[in-house]
C-alpha cells in the first residue's frame, strides 16, 4: 500500500495565495505522475494540474498561468503554488499518484484537503 496525504488547504481571500503539500509513503514503490484535481458541490471532478516523472506539466483551462506545480523526487511529494485565487477556486483539492508498485502499475488518492477562497 502507498499513503497519500495533502495539507496545505485553508482560507484565503480573493487574490491571495496557497501551497498545497501532497506526500506519498510506503515501500517498494516510485511515483510516475502526480496529479492535483478538485472537486466542489455539485460539480465534476476536474484536473488542476498533472507533472510526469520526467518533467513535463499540464494544466486545468482555469489555471491560466496562475499555479505551479513542482516536485521534491527525494521526498515523494508535490506542490502546488496557487496564487491570484479566486472564490471560483473554492473547492476540495485532492491528489493522485500514479506508482510503479513492485512492477505493477498503481494509482492512489489523497484523502483530499478544503480550499476556500473569500470574496
Amino acid at each position: 500500500q502507498v499513503q497519500v496525504v495533502e495539507s496545505g488547504g485553508g482560507l484565503v481571500q480573493d487574490g491571495g495565495s496557497l501551497r498545497l503539500d501532497c506526500t506519498a509513503s510506503g515501500t517498494g514503490f516510485s511515483v510516475n505522475t502526480f496529479e492535483w484535481y478538485r472537486q466542489s458541490p455539485g460539480k465534476a471532478r476536474e484536473l488542476v494540474a498533472r507533472l510526469s516523472s520526467g518533467g513535463s506539466t499540464n494544466y486545468g483551462d482555469f489555471v491560466k498561468g496562475r499555479f505551479t506545480i513542482s516536485r521534491d523526487n527525494a521526498q515523494n511529494t508535490v506542490y502546488l503554488q496557487m496564487n491570484k485565487l479566486k472564490p471560483e477556486d473554492t473547492a476540495v483539492y485532492l491528489c493522485n499518484v500514479d506508482v510503479n508498485r513492485w512492477g505493477y502499475l498503481e494509482t492512489y488518492w489523497g484523502q483530499g484537503t478544503q480550499v476556500t477562497v473569500s470574496a
